[in-house]
């Protein structure tokens, strides 16, 4: 038996006291004012918009200005609700499939403008995540989120490579030119 439960609606109507408070978010903005592409990075324990989006507003609403909408892109959200309770207001959400990158977050304030963070995902580990930050919060950079992501996982995937070839290597095998290990076939003496 399956059953399922639609927490949309119960989040929407809790009043922001009745929650438990999130722990503070996980972010880090591009200083000065030199646009670039990205305004920073921002990397949340789970991928509960309900949850993560009042410790997120909390640290923006001071810097920024209250943010009044918030876009993503569906592809790493299972659920999206309509609106969420922050401190002091109501923080609408929206999604855009086509239009907007997966891996970005855009924060809309009536007074003060636009801002886009690169979304880092829960599961990412420390020390990729402190990259990502940094990268993302080059002033002027012309790097997308997802360009940034991409050349995470390519990093990541080039240091597991080297690391098997390493292994392979103090087992006794032999590595080609490439860093792939390389198997030698056994000689046809004593068979």
């Amino acid at each position: 038996m399956t059953v399922t439960i639609d927490r949309t609606n119960a989040v929407d109507r809790m009043t922001p006291d009745a929650r438990a408070p999130s722990p503070p978010a996980r972010l880090a903005l591009t200083p000065g004012t030199t646009a670039g592409l990205l305004d920073g990075a921002w990397w949340p324990r789970s991928r509960d918009l309900s949850l993560e989006l009042p410790a997120l507003m909390a640290r923006l609403d001071h810097c920024w200005g209250r943010i009044t909408r918030v876009t993503v892109n569906p592809t790493f959200w299972p659920v999206i609700p309509r609106k969420v309770p922050v401190t002091g207001h109501t923080v609408h959400v929206g999604w855009f499939a086509a239009e907007q990158d997966p891996h970005k977050l855009l924060l809309l304030s009536y007074r003060a403008g636009r801002w886009d963070l690169l979304v880092i995902p829960p599961e990412t580990s420390p020390a990729a995540a402190a990259r990502l930050m940094s990268a993302a919060t080059v002033p002027g950079s012309l790097l997308t989120a997802s360009m940034l992501m991409e050349d995470e996982r390519a990093a990541v995937d080039a240091a597991e490579s080297r690391d098997r070839a390493e292994e392979w290597e103090t087992d006794g095998g032999t590595a080609s030119p490439t860093g792939s290990p390389v198997q030698i076939a056994p000689s046809g003496r004593g068979q």
